[in-house]
């Protein structure tokens, strides 16, 4: 089955080089975003997809504006393709690019449709601390991923994992579900299921105000913010500002949920039910774990922090590097 591969970041390498791996497919072009300016040299540098292409010597096509690019276009269109498969392209493909190959085109995306249509279902998801996510392949149409659904895999999402780990789960899974599709699509196997718009949800492009912690919120709002959008989310401690890369909630409703190195609180839990103070506040310090913030609605350890211009560290790395006291106070 000849494919051409469309797609840019890390998400889509596994199945990208599934494809490369399996006998049954020949992978004839790979169609990714151009070249960005990256680190402090500002050098240009090619997407993770455009490298792996050039390790097994895959033709790159690299347009600006896929849908107005003729050099594209006409390569896309004289290639004779079964299938398109994309995967994070980060493009919006036009009708007439979705009507060139034989079965399609067939899109991985990173939840179970028809929830979290959009750019970042995966961050989303976390964020509104789904249990449970996973891949849905489908015929794209020209909707934001509002085309039929092919196949789905499901995967737990623990209390504790955030966007990179689920990110690369989701990535291999995609990976095996992509093949399954394309297989069972070319044989006839597969009755496109159309998707129920009553029950879309909507997964955008994520802001930078997205990233700030308001501490009023619940403990457990924050910690999915921060485990959601990682590693992103930031507060301000000392005037300066201080990321909040890993955190746990605290409470009778988590206490099941935490790993063996977080047992240790449960022994100190009575005690650390009557502490109270203002959100944001430092209310206590647990030795070898790290501070313990009130929020608006219970409280939150922090886990891993990095402050501007340094490496991150661990909570307990952070209290003592700063003399961290309790009473001090991080702000929105």
């Amino acid at each position: 089955m000849r494919v051409i591969f469309f797609g840019t970041p890390q998400f889509a390498i596994p199945t990208l080089e599934s494809l490369l791996n399996h006998p049954d497919f020949e992978v004839i072009a790979a169609v990714t975003q151009p070249d960005k300016p990256r680190g402090r040299g500002n050098q240009l540098t090619p997407s993770p997809v455009k490298k792996v292409a050039l390790a097994h010597q895959i033709p790159v096509w690299q347009p600006k504006r896929i849908k107005k690019d003729p050099e594209t276009l006409t390569n896309l269109r004289q290639a004779s393709a079964d299938a398109f498969v994309v995967a994070a392209y980060g493009q919006i493909l036009s009708p007439e690019i979705l009507a060139m190959p034989r079965l399609g085109c067939i899109n991985v995306h990173g939840s179970i449709l028809p929830k979290y249509r959009g750019a970042a279902p995966i961050q989303w998801s976390l964020y509104h601390g789904d249990t449970e996510t996973g891949i849905t392949t489908m015929l794209m149409d020209e909707g934001m991923d509002t085309g039929a659904m092919l196949l789905k895999a499901y995967t737990p999402v623990g209390l504790l994992d955030n966007a990179y780990q689920i990110a690369e789960i989701l990535a291999r899974q995609g990976a095996d579900l992509l093949i399954e599709t394309l297989l069972k699509l070319d044989r006839g196997e597969i009755q496109p299921v159309p998707q129920d718009p009553s029950e879309a949800t909507y997964a955008p492009l994520i802001k930078k105000s997205d990233y700030v912690i308001d501490w009023t919120r619940p403990a457990i709002a924050i910690h999915n913010q921060i485990r959601g959008f990682y590693p992103n989310c930031v507060t301000s401690f000392r005037e300066q500002p201080l990321k909040v890369i890993a955190t746990a909630p605290l409470g009778e409703d988590y206490r099941s949920q935490l790993p063996p190195d977080l047992q240790k609180l449960q022994q100190q839990w009575d005690a650390l039910s009557s502490v109270t103070g203002s959100p944001g506040e430092i209310v206590s310090i647990v030795k070898n774990l790290g501070p313990i913030v009130q929020t608006g609605d219970g409280l939150l350890l922090l886990r891993e922090v990095q402050l501007a211009g340094k490496p991150p560290r661990s909570g307990w790395d952070f209290v003592n590097g700063t003399r961290l006291t309790v009473g001090e106070v991080l702000v929105s």
